[in-house]
């Protein structure tokens, strides 16, 4: 649901859609539902922003809001003719962005210019940080990622699902 402005300036609802999710082959079970994004710093009232997101991170002063299901990391098994070439392929037409940040020799270990608010919804899963630091995060739990090189780890036997809201930075 989002909100807005009639003519006359009151408060409304204006838009309840459903939003379909971004699925990638490369990931059975990966659900990125892009529910907002900004593309830059909104001002009040707010006329900006709009469902989905055009890119899956934000430029700096834009900001994306999304939830994410991370499957199980033991459902990441191939079908013997699972074509790797056509998967990558569909997710560098879906998420480029994304894509392009994940490190070829570290499986979603990734590093992005955005401040990430993470809020576990349910499920469990873990944050692998550089050197293997990793925290356990459950149903509940909150973590505000800094612009760390970091990946998203289920090692569970569900889904994990979190929201998160991404806030575009500059790098120093």
């Amino acid at each position: 649901m989002v909100t807005g402005h009639d003519e006359h300036g009151s408060a409304l609802f204006s838009s309840d859609e459903v939003v379909a999710p971004v699925e990638l082959a490369l990931v059975p079970g990966f659900q990125s539902f892009e529910l907002w994004s900004t593309a830059s710093t909104p001002s009040i009232p707010d006329e900006t922003g709009s469902p989905g997101a055009s890119a899956y991170f934000p430029a700096a002063g834009g900001s994306v809001f999304r939830v994410v299901t991370f499957p199980p990391d033991t459902e990441a098994i191939y079908a013997p003719d699972f074509d790797f070439a056509a998967a990558l392929q569909e997710a560098q037409s879906k998420v480029p962005d994304l894509v392009a940040k994940l490190e070829p020799d570290n499986p979603g270990m990734h590093t992005t210019d955005s401040v990430d608010y993470a809020v576990v919804i349910e499920g469990e899963l873990d944050c692998e940080l550089d050197e293997g630091r990793t925290l356990h995060l459950a149903a509940g739990d909150c973590l505000v990622q800094r612009g760390t090189r970091h990946a998203w780890r289920n090692g569970g036997g569900r889904p994990a699902r979190v929201a998160f809201i991404l806030l575009g930075g500059t790098r120093r």
